[in-house]
């Protein structure tokens, strides 16, 4: 099973017509490099600003191969109980009690309740689980959230694609899944791991580029509004922003603008719905300036 899932992606274009029929819209370096983590079995380290389609392209990877997508959130303090296993606590003293009393069965006695019927999987261990028949998509989103003991514990996994446990040993994939690794880039990402994987920068798109995608995920957008918007967001990229409006936002706000029966740009619209494109009130407030006017009737003409 495998096997034919990535013989079915013999060339890059196969790669990038697969994406594409997903609605995501990657360039030629970007299907090349997710061919090669498909066909060289390697994890994929993803980085750019937020919004820009790295989590994505998790999601359209697991659609392409017709398989299951675990996702692992990272934050600050994520630790192996929430990210790898833990042990049925409950469960595991029911089965003493039981023991205790004498109303368990001699075979259920002999049982360790540091035993595999006894573990709870989280995402890392599920994504090795021996038990996989297809190997999944993992994705192990915002790795610069956590910690360095949290990336230094990954170590393993992205080498052998095994965990050990003290209790049981080491458990090993059969079918290896495979793994999308995101960063924001908040901190910077060890070179030990960096080095067991394939990298890839995602960069805010081109205006045409955007405007492919717009167009590609929202074809029902009137033509006008959808490059005016892009107009809009590429002029926002280039001022000093806390945080700059990525691929994501542009859409959501275009949807907003939908929602409003919107076919192109108007200032008293486009100040009220700020909040869909901008996340911080002094960035809503520097675009909302007096500029805004000048802004709009310049992307009007280009449009």
């Amino acid at each position: 099973m495998e096997q034919e899932q990535i013989t079915k992606f013999s060339t890059i274009e196969q790669v990038q017509k697969a994406m594409f029929a997903q609605s995501y819209v990657a360039d030629r370096s970007l299907a090349t490099t997710v061919f090669l983590a498909l066909k060289r079995r390697k994890p994929l380290l993803l980085e750019g600003e937020p919004g820009v389609g790295k989590t994505e392209i998790a999601k359209v990877l697991a659609a392409m191969l017709h398989t299951k997508l675990i996702r692992l959130q990272c934050y600050e303090g994520i630790d192996v109980s929430t990210a790898v296993y833990e042990w049925n606590y409950t469960r595991q003293m029911l089965h003493i009690r039981l023991m205790e009393t004498g109303e368990s069965h001699r075979q259920e006695e002999l049982k360790t309740i540091f035993g595999p019927d006894f573990l709870m999987q989280r995402p890392l261990l599920q994504a090795i689980d021996p038990a996989n028949t297809t190997p999944p998509v993992l994705l192990i989103d915002e790795l610069d959230r956590s910690d360095e003991e949290f990336e230094a514990y990954l170590l393993e996994l992205l080498s052998d694609f095994q965990i050990t446990i003290p209790e049981i040993g080491t458990i090993c994939a059969q079918e290896p899944p495979f793994v999308i690794i995101t960063s924001n880039r908040t901190r910077e990402i060890h070179d030990a791991l960096r080095r067991r994987c394939l990298y890839y920068w995602i960069d805010f798109p081109s205006l045409e580029k955007e405007f492919q995608i717009i167009m590609t995920r929202m074809p029902e957008a009137p033509l006008r509004l959808a490059r005016q918007v892009c107009l809009f967001v590429a002029e926002l990229r280039v001022l000093d922003l806390f945080k700059a409006p990525g691929v994501a936002e542009t859409l959501d706000w275009l949807s907003s603008l939908l929602v409003l029966h919107q076919s192109e740009l108007v200032e008293g619209t486009v100040r009220d719905t700020l909040g869909a494109l901008l996340k911080y009130q002094d960035d809503v407030l520097k675009v909302g300036s007096n500029e805004l006017t000048k802004t709009l009737h310049k992307i009007r003409g280009a449009s």
